[in-house]
């Protein structure tokens, strides 16, 4: 049983600090003109896309913009419509794929995008950057 020194049983909230040295930044030397997709959890950990036309595909088949080489990724698996990112609409919709699309935790047919909203696609989780630096998102917030 952990030593508690406050001596009232409460349980205590561990914060970690926003400068935290073990997240990577991926981007960080880099400030890309059009959106971006960058995979941080999967087989392909670490690559980013530059999303350079309105309509990116997603999925298994390597004719997709986004090629996601993995068995739990369908052949053509989902779309992202970027015509109007300019002004900042984005949206990812779901082609009738076996394991689904999840945008920030929650499966969906189609969803809007936001800077910074992640996307999970089989094993892959991936973040979506509107047009700008990522920025680090400030535990304290």
């Amino acid at each position: 049983m952990p030593n508690n020194t406050t001596g009232s049983g409460a349980t205590e909230i561990f914060r970690m600090p926003a400068a935290d040295s073990t997240v990577p930044d991926l981007m960080g030397a880099s400030k890309p003109a059009r959106p971006t997709l960058t995979i941080v959890k999967g087989p392909q950990i670490g690559q980013t896309f530059e999303l350079d036309t309105p309509e990116i595909t997603l999925g298994r088949d390597p004719k997709n913009s986004v090629f996601l080489n993995d068995m739990t990724v369908s052949r053509h698996h989902a779309k992202m419509d970027l015509a109007n990112v300019a002004l900042g609409l984005a949206t990812i919709e779901d082609l009738g794929s076996l394991n689904g699309t999840w945008v920030d935790g929650a499966i969906v047919s189609k969803a809007s995008l936001r800077d910074g909203s992640t996307i999970q696609i089989g094993t892959f989780r991936m973040v979506y950057h509107a047009n700008a630096r990522p920025r680090r998102i400030d535990a304290e917030a």
